[in-house]
């Protein structure tokens, strides 16, 4: 763990989690949910860490990144919707069963909650498939809100999703920090004025993160109750 600011916070009430490669790897589901929809398109599959490398991102950004180049203009918008209506019938069928919650989530959250601080997550991904996760792993009654896909207009690094959160917890960003493995959860962050900290538990290396003013860097949320003051 590296500390560049102390988060010993005496204030802190409330810790807002991003959910992919932050407190869960889903990247089988998603590379077979990318692949089936380029598949759909008749466009050859990508390879795992290109499609590693989407995660986090909309559904519309992951395309752009996977195909958007291999489309011609008249066709991109007809194509982006064919491509977000397989990804989301693939992964109503495997996202849950492949998504696997990183050791030592469920011991961290755990230890924040008996802190009396209020956990939440914060991500693209749809909400109900969070739930399926942290409903089959025992863990849904740890967060008191889940902000996802659909219960936002505007995707990260949008700060819609954190300003959500924080109004139906009753927090503000003095008060609150966001987890994160990405640059644009870091960015997310930034615009929400929102302590960040870097969980490096996805793809994202640490150098990616020295343009935010992280208040920790950790490998995994096993150290972040390490990270917090009591």
């Amino acid at each position: 763990m590296e500390l560049t600011d102390s988060l010993k916070l005496a204030n802190l009430q409330t810790v807002l989690f991003d959910f992919d490669y932050t407190l869960a790897d889903s990247s089988p589901a998603v590379i077979a949910c990318a692949n089936s929809a380029l598949q759909a398109l008749g466009l050859p599959p990508a390879e795992p860490d290109e499609i590693r490398r989407t995660i986090g991102l909309s559904l519309a950004e992951t395309f752009v990144r996977l195909a958007g180049s291999r489309v011609p203009a008249d066709r991109f918008a007809a194509a982006s919707s064919t491509f977000d209506r397989h990804f989301i019938q693939e992964a109503d069928a495997v996202m849950a069963d492949r998504t696997v919650v990183f050791p030592g989530v469920a011991a961290a959250v755990r230890a924040l909650r008996r802190r009396g601080i209020a956990l939440g997550v914060v991500s693209s991904k749809f909400r109900y498939r969070i739930e399926q996760v942290l409903e089959r792993e025992g863990l849904r009654a740890e967060f008191d809100v889940i902000v996802g896909r659909e219960d936002v207009i505007a995707s990260k690094p949008d700060p819609e999703g954190l300003f959500t959160a924080m109004s139906s917890l009753g927090s503000v960003p003095p008060t609150t920090c966001y987890v994160g493995d990405s640059v644009t959860d870091a960015e997310t962050a930034r615009r929400a004025d929102v302590p960040f900290v870097a969980a490096l538990s996805g793809v994202t290396p640490q150098a990616a993160f020295d343009a935010y003013a992280c208040r920790a860097v950790i490998a995994s949320i096993a150290e972040l109750p390490d990270a917090i003051a009591d």
